[in-house]
């Protein structure tokens, strides 16, 4: 049976990144409605994971937490992370076809990296393409699935710290509610990626002001 794998939250700077993998018949996941998740209303979205958990054969969730995020990084790339934890879930599914959403520009090398990272015995057909997630519904429905699961838990973190926008670094509220929080307790907000270009630019800044104020008190 073919299966499919996608992620939600690459880029926030706030929550984890999820992954997700589905193995389903196709023709069931198509007559349930599944299309990219990035397409539906969060209504919709919950919907369709419930149906999809009554559908697929095998579902395979992998959350990756900011701090570990932050620590793959000191070695490795966001897109060599993605390699790592995509083979991981491939392997918890055990199918012989998977099609992915491609994290890298180059889909194929991106397939070829997955291959290199699972073990000798396993070599399932690795399908990878870009926008996977609005072509293959075994895609759709991992699409689905990750953003589901991601959006619960960037509620939680919600509950725990405040309304941070979106949590992506171009938006805005999620960069002044950043700068506040570090601004106020010395310190990022729980659950933010400390690796970011943003949330590093956040610390610098306070750092240099802070230099420059004693600098002025001590002339």
């Amino acid at each position: 049976m073919a299966c499919g794998v996608d992620e939600a939250g690459r880029g926030p700077v706030i929550g984890p990144m999820v992954v997700a993998g589905v193995c389903a018949d196709r023709r069931d996941l198509s007559s349930i409605g599944v299309k990219d998740s990035k397409k539906l209303s969060p209504k919709k979205r919950e919907f369709l994971a419930e149906e999809i958990k009554k559908t697929a054969t095998k579902i395979v969730v992998r959350i990756v937490e900011p701090e570990e995020i932050d620590r793959l990084r000191e070695t490795i790339t966001i897109n060599e992370i993605e390699v790592k934890i995509f083979s991981e879930v491939i392997l918890k599914l055990n199918g012989n076809i998977i099609y992915v959403d491609a994290a890298d520009v180059n889909a194929d090398r991106f397939a070829k990296e997955i291959c290199r990272n699972l073990p000798e015995f396993f070599r399932p057909r690795i399908i990878s393409e870009h926008k996977a997630d609005a072509k293959y519904p075994e895609v759709s429905a991992a699409s689905i699935i990750a953003k589901v699961e991601r959006d619960k838990i960037i509620k939680e973190i919600s509950k725990e710290i405040g309304d941070f926008g979106s949590g992506y670094p171009a938006d805005p509220r999620t960069y002044k509610f950043i700068k506040e929080y570090y601004n106020k307790h010395r310190k990022l907000p729980p659950h933010t990626r400390k690796s970011w270009k943003s949330a590093k630019k956040i610390m610098k800044e306070y750092e240099q002001k802070k230099l420059a104020y004693f600098e002025e008190k001590s002339n």
